[in-house]
């Protein structure tokens, strides 16, 4: 989800900056809001589980989509899927770029030694990169998605308090808080002065814990499993600040361009996840003296089991600190 989410501000940019243009969007019908209000791109779902599957249902997918006459292919996503339908459309004569993910960059950053950390591309900027390779101009720093309005049921709910929004966990244990450390965090974000603190996460594990720890506070609710996911974004569309994980939550918020705080574990800014336009003041790291092997991996998914609880060496008064110059 965060990938496509990265995606949706560039495409938006291309389009603010060539008016000409115009997007078809192939992706998951789940990531639909992500693209449907920006002008001159339509989404089109693939059925990936019936028509679309397998590679002869690749083949059909791409007699469908050939129908529009499309003058180039960007591929921002670089798997096998996309690489078969890429090599389709090269063989009719449409020009094609691919994603450069700059694996062996990011392997050489993983690696389980100590090492010199130099900041890669942003996966912004490669994703730019694939535009400007096809002859459009395109800068970062524009393209994010107009703030929703608030329907009378949630305005009064949350009155006139700052929203702060918390999403404490990730796909992986080493860049997730523990319930212990996000109990830690929540206590000192419930004193802040005129604020709501909502959580979010996702499946039936994290709803339950979610709203457990909720329950203990009168300016905290869980979103968890509440609204539909287009309402969700809407919600997240008007937070005043965002914090969470190395993870979806995070680029959703800066689609909107609201400020979001990135606790980071095992993972590291350097590698070029960092959300849309955020600054280094909000990327939050663990105590790198402690864990000089960070990072051990790029999405999480790998580390030394002593690295799981790196996240935990954060200060959570600090994080605190930044969420209140951030609302004032």
């Amino acid at each position: 989800m965060g990938d496509v989410a990265m995606s949706a501000p560039i495409i938006k940019s291309l389009v603010e900056q060539n008016p000409l243009v115009k997007i078809t969007v192939l992706t998951r019908g789940f990531f639909k809001p992500f693209f449907e209000d920006i002008p001159n791109v339509r989404v089109v779902i693939p059925d990936l589980k019936g028509g679309h599957k397998g590679f002869f249902g690749l083949v059909k997918l791409y007699k469908e989509l050939s129908k529009q006459s499309f003058d180039a292919v960007a591929d921002l996503h670089n798997v096998l899927r996309s690489k078969v339908l890429v090599g389709l459309f090269r063989l009719s004569g449409v020009r094609c770029v691919q994603l450069d993910k700059g694996r062996s960059e990011k392997k050489q950053l993983t690696t389980l030694k100590v090492k010199k950390l130099h900041q890669l591309p942003s996966m912004h900027e490669r994703y730019a990169k694939v535009f400007r390779k096809l002859g459009f101009k395109i800068e970062l720093g524009t393209g994010f998605k107009e703030k929703a309005e608030i329907t009378n049921e949630f305005r009064e709910v949350f009155k006139d308090k700052k929203l702060v929004g918390f999403a404490p966990f990730a796909a992986f244990k080493g860049k997730s808080f523990s319930v212990e450390k996000t109990k830690e965090l929540l206590k000192e974000l419930s004193v802040v002065e005129q604020t709501t603190v909502l959580l979010f996460g996702g499946g039936g594990k994290e709803k339950a814990i979610l709203e457990e720890i909720a329950a203990d506070y009168e300016n905290v609710i869980s979103m968890v499993g509440k609204i539909s996911f287009v309402k969700e974004l809407e919600i997240i569309s008007n937070l005043d600040t965002m914090i969470a994980m190395d993870s979806g939550n995070g680029h959703l918020a800066a689609m909107y361009g609201v400020p979001v705080i990135t606790v980071w574990g095992v993972t590291h800014p350097c590698l070029g996840f960092v959300p849309y336009n955020q600054p280094k003041e909000n990327q939050i790291l663990p105590d790198l003296e402690r864990f000089p092997l960070v990072p051990t991996s790029v999405y999480g998914n790998k580390s030394p089991e002593n690295y799981l609880d790196c996240i935990a060496s954060i200060d959570s008064k600090n994080l605190v600190k930044r969420v209140r110059l951030i609302l004032t």
